[in-house]
């Protein structure tokens, strides 16, 4: 089949030549794909608006060799607009994206799931349903849960004694008890602890009354979390990082 269509996300672009651009997408049922967009950063392009990052949209495309060409885009939905209004939610969208895009770089396995929750995350960004720290941290949760990687919020990671648990170890993955605690644990808030435990499963109702404290560090936890099973460090916490010193 020399062409497909699809629902995709825009994960991310950037420039080719003097006209074209690369854009990088989470599609609904091929999973991450990279195509080339000819002449979208002319001011004559039909698409070229259609393609920028958090934009929705259906897809067709040609299969090549290295990348596919985007030959046709139709906009489904686009949250950039929203998005880029709001510095808060343009960090944690970003945050978002680049996850997503390291999640689904080398597997499709899973990949529908992942789409479907990246389209969730975005959309509660752009509508302003929830914190958006929030909603970063239990997209993040909830993404590493598709991966495999869902970390114990409740009983010991180690030897699965019954929570809840004061401590939390990364290498481990998530809370432990006194007797398997490492070197280097962290103590969490029980606040904290739970609001973990609530993001991950989308207890909305719980979580949105979570204090300040408890949304500040399990943003952190879960950020380290992240780091350590992707085994670099985003870029695009980096910019969070910095902005709240």
């Amino acid at each position: 089949m020399k062409s497909y269509r699809d629902e995709a996300i825009v994960l991310r672009t950037h420039k080719l030549g003097e006209a074209d651009r690369i854009i990088t997408l989470l599609t609904a049922e091929h999973g991450q794909v990279r195509a080339v967009a000819k002449g979208v950063r002319k001011t004559t392009s039909k698409f070229g608006a259609r393609v920028e990052p958090f934009s929705v949209i259906d897809a067709q495309l040609y299969i090549g060799r290295t990348l596919d060409t985007l030959t046709q885009v139709t906009s489904i939905a686009q949250y950039g607009d929203a998005i880029a209004a709001d510095y808060d939610l343009y960090l944690a969208a970003t945050v978002v994206v680049e996850t997503a895009q390291r999640l689904t770089a080398d597997t499709q396995d899973g990949t529908h799931s992942q789409y479907l929750l990246l389209l969730g995350a975005l959309n509660a960004l752009a509508r302003g349903r929830h914190d958006p720290t929030l909603v970063r941290t239990s997209y993040t949760l909830r993404a590493l849960a598709l991966a495999g990687w869902a970390p114990s919020c409740f009983d010991c990671a180690v030897c699965g004694a019954q929570g809840p648990h004061g401590s939390f170890s990364i290498p481990d993955g998530g809370t432990v008890c006194d007797t398997c605690r490492p070197p280097g644990a962290s103590s969490p808030a029980p606040d904290t602890v739970a609001l973990l435990g609530q993001l991950l499963s989308g207890d909305w109702v719980r979580a949105d009354r979570c204090e300040a404290y408890a949304c500040t560090e399990a943003s952190g936890l879960i950020s380290s979390y992240t780091q350590w099973h992707l085994e670099r460090r985003l870029r695009s916490l980096t910019v969070i990082d910095r902005s709240h010193q």
